[in-house]
């Protein structure tokens, strides 16, 4: 960049808002994936205002621009792959509006997801998205990724509490999208185009979700199962019966002793794979769910059912879920996390087939995830200085992807495309369906300024 440029930056944002030194950027040169890129600027929002400024600035000099939370992203959506600014958002983080009568709550994208639910208490009322990133990822980027998280499965994804957002196009303009109300059909659905859009067509800069009451109770209960296949079909079962827990999560045996090597969660060693199980609502209701939920996990190879007795005990088995991916970050050098997701019905196709992969290749593979809503992390532990087990990992993971698309999932349920995962998307969605992304893309951003190289690649004529 220019020393001119880097000035206009410094006026918009205030010197200490600017760094250019080259030691003081790496932090801001990678996220949670394998990829790193060292920007040539970075800057601090505060303001809707600075954003727009900074929008305007970067299409006139023609200045490639990657917005930023946190940095906790899986699949390098942050990373400045083509350089340029790095936008920092982590420091606009205020509630603009707490509005409890209409169970809504207006706030900066910068906003960990975890800082809402104290607000949001003194009214009775949360934020059900919940991430497993949930204290410390940002609002802005939960919705840029379409987030999901452990209450998924009865309570949806992020894109199920969006109602409005203020947004910077790439031009610098400033538009508000979607309204406060129920129902709203003025327009096209544009608040929905920016969920998911990870950076590609516009800066969220505040965002307006919706909030619900807290259930009245909730029943926690420890599964454990002798094998992986029995864990699997109880999924099925529980969901065929009628019954929507509002957590069901899944652990292999790799990753249950991984997490009490980690820190001591009072979690079976020795169990093949365990189901994390909650249920919630009116209070017969949520022991009545349970009830059911333990006749149908009794009905497969279990061999233990076990309902937490307090809190406490709740907490500590919640802890051991949360902690899962460091947890199997300590056991190798390396990971590569990945979130193929099927239909639930698909899920014991789906594990068996990623212990086919992992025997295939020799690979160690670690499996959680979201299982009631079929949302598996099968977890490479590797060694990225291991050429060999590199190429086998990325052989397994080309597998593990169609297979996913074979079983009519999805090569992502929560992390998005980013970069780690834009090979595999068009073998998903066809040459047609990348042709109209890119089209919307240019309708947004012309000269392909805004998070380039994500997602998908531009025509060589359309990119700057």
């Amino acid at each position: 960049m220019t020393k001119n440029q880097i000035e206009e930056l410094q006026t918009i944002f205030s010197e200490k808002n600017v760094l250019t030194e080259i030691e003081d950027m790496v932090a801001y040169s990678y996220d949670a994936s394998h990829v790193e890129v060292q920007p040539e600027a970075v800057v601090f929002a505060t303001s809707t205002e600075q954003v727009s400024q900074l929008m305007k600035l970067a299409y006139r000099e023609k200045i490639p621009v990657t917005p930023r939370g946190q940095g906790s992203g899986l699949s390098g959506g942050s990373v400045p792959l083509k350089k340029g600014i790095v936008l920092c958002m982590d420091r606009m983080n205020r509630v603009i509006d707490f509005d409890p009568a209409n169970r809504l709550i207006t706030v900066e994208a910068g906003m960990t997801t975890a800082d809402i639910d104290p607000v949001a208490v003194k009214s009775n009322l949360f934020y059900p998205p919940d991430p497993g990133s949930v204290s410390f990822s940002t609002i802005g980027g939960n919705v840029a990724e379409n987030a999901g998280g452990l209450r998924g499965l009865k309570y949806g994804v992020t894109k199920d509490y969006v109602k409005m957002m203020k947004v910077v196009l790439p031009q610098g303009d400033i538009v508000t999208l979607g309204n406060k109300c129920v129902k709203h059909v003025a327009g096209f659905n544009m608040e929905g185009i920016f969920v998911g859009s990870e950076g590609l067509l516009g800066i969220m800069t505040e965002v307006t979700l919706a909030l619900l009451p807290i259930p009245e109770h909730r029943e926690s209960a420890l599964a454990i199962f002798n094998s992986l296949e029995g864990a699997a079909q109880a999924v099925s079962d529980i969901i065929a019966a009628g019954v929507t827990p509002s957590t069901m999560e899944f652990m292999d045996n790799a990753t249950i002793n991984a997490i009490q090597n980690f820190k001591d969660c009072g979690l079976p060693r020795d169990g093949a794979a365990v189901l994390l199980i909650e249920t919630d609502g009116e209070k017969n209701s949520a022991m009545t769910e349970m009830a059911t939920v333990e006749v149908e996990v009794k009905k497969n190879d279990i061999r233990e059912f076990a309902r937490a007795k307090s809190s406490e005990e709740r907490d500590r088995l919640f802890e051991g879920r949360r902690v899962a991916l460091n947890a199997l970050a300590s056991v190798k050098p390396n990971l590569i996390l990945e979130d193929a997701t099927v239909m639930r019905s698909k899920l014991p196709e789906m594990i068996r087939g990623i212990i086919n992969i992992a025997d295939k290749y020799q690979l160690q593979v670690g499996i959680f995830g979201h299982a009631g809503d079929g949302n598996l992390h099968p977890t490479f532990l590797i060694d990225m200085q291991d050429k060999d087990e590199m190429a086998r990992t990325e052989k397994g993971v080309a597998e593990l992807f169609q297979l996913a698309i074979d079983l009519e999932g999805t090569i992502s349920g929560e992390h998005g495309i980013g970069l780690e995962k834009k090979p595999f998307l068009k073998d998903q969605i066809g040459g047609e369906g990348i042709r109209l992304l890119q089209n919307i893309k240019k309708t947004f951003d012309p000269l392909n300024l805004l998070n380039p190289g994500k997602m998908f690649d531009m025509p060589d004529e359309q990119s700057a």
